[in-house]
Protein backbone atom coordinates (compact mmCIF):
# COMPACT_ATOMS: atom_id res chain seq x y z
CA UNK A 1 0.00 0.00 0.00
CA UNK A 2 1.16 3.36 -1.13
CA UNK A 3 0.58 4.89 2.50
CA UNK A 4 -2.65 6.87 0.77
CA UNK A 5 -6.38 6.58 1.69
CA UNK A 6 -9.27 6.45 -0.45
CA UNK A 7 -12.21 8.64 0.20
CA UNK A 8 -14.94 6.23 1.24
CA UNK A 9 -18.40 6.30 -0.44
CA UNK A 10 -19.48 9.32 1.98
CA UNK A 11 -16.56 11.15 1.49
CA UNK A 12 -17.05 11.22 -1.73
CA UNK A 13 -20.60 12.28 -1.78
CA UNK A 14 -19.21 15.01 0.45
CA UNK A 15 -16.21 16.19 -1.71
CA UNK A 16 -18.88 15.92 -5.04
CA UNK A 17 -20.68 18.74 -2.74
CA UNK A 18 -18.39 20.82 -2.07
CA UNK A 19 -17.06 21.20 -5.65
CA UNK A 20 -20.98 21.55 -6.72
CA UNK A 21 -20.96 24.52 -4.41
CA UNK A 22 -17.53 25.43 -5.04
CA UNK A 23 -16.49 25.32 -1.75
CA UNK A 24 -13.26 23.41 -0.28
CA UNK A 25 -12.59 21.52 2.70
CA UNK A 26 -11.03 24.09 4.63
CA UNK A 27 -13.96 26.35 4.39
CA UNK A 28 -16.00 23.73 5.72
CA UNK A 29 -14.02 22.22 8.48
CA UNK A 30 -14.15 25.74 9.48
CA UNK A 31 -17.62 26.01 9.68
CA UNK A 32 -17.51 22.63 11.41
CA UNK A 33 -15.39 23.88 14.07
CA UNK A 34 -12.62 21.50 13.14
CA UNK A 35 -9.15 21.20 11.18
CA UNK A 36 -9.40 20.26 7.72
CA UNK A 37 -6.92 17.56 8.68
CA UNK A 38 -9.75 16.23 11.25
CA UNK A 39 -12.39 16.59 8.07
CA UNK A 40 -9.91 14.81 5.44
CA UNK A 41 -9.44 11.88 8.14
CA UNK A 42 -13.63 11.52 8.58
CA UNK A 43 -13.89 11.67 4.83
CA UNK A 44 -11.12 8.79 4.26
CA UNK A 45 -12.50 6.64 6.94
CA UNK A 46 -9.98 6.94 9.52
CA UNK A 47 -12.41 9.21 11.66
CA UNK A 48 -15.73 8.65 12.02
CA UNK A 49 -16.99 12.40 12.59
CA UNK A 50 -20.55 10.93 13.82
CA UNK A 51 -20.97 14.06 15.72
CA UNK A 52 -20.57 16.30 12.53
CA UNK A 53 -22.69 14.49 10.03
CA UNK A 54 -26.13 15.99 10.36
CA UNK A 55 -23.91 19.78 10.45
CA UNK A 56 -22.04 18.91 7.29
CA UNK A 57 -25.55 17.54 5.71
CA UNK A 58 -27.11 21.17 6.85
CA UNK A 59 -24.03 22.90 5.60
CA UNK A 60 -24.10 21.52 2.40
CA UNK A 61 -27.88 21.93 2.19
CA UNK A 62 -28.89 18.01 1.36
CA UNK A 63 -29.93 15.30 3.32
CA UNK A 64 -28.64 12.16 3.76
CA UNK A 65 -25.30 12.29 2.35
CA UNK A 66 -24.78 8.92 3.82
Amino acid sequence: MSGKYELTTYGKKVQKQLIDKNMTQKELAEQLGCTRQYLNNVLHGVRSGTKYRELIEQILGVENVA
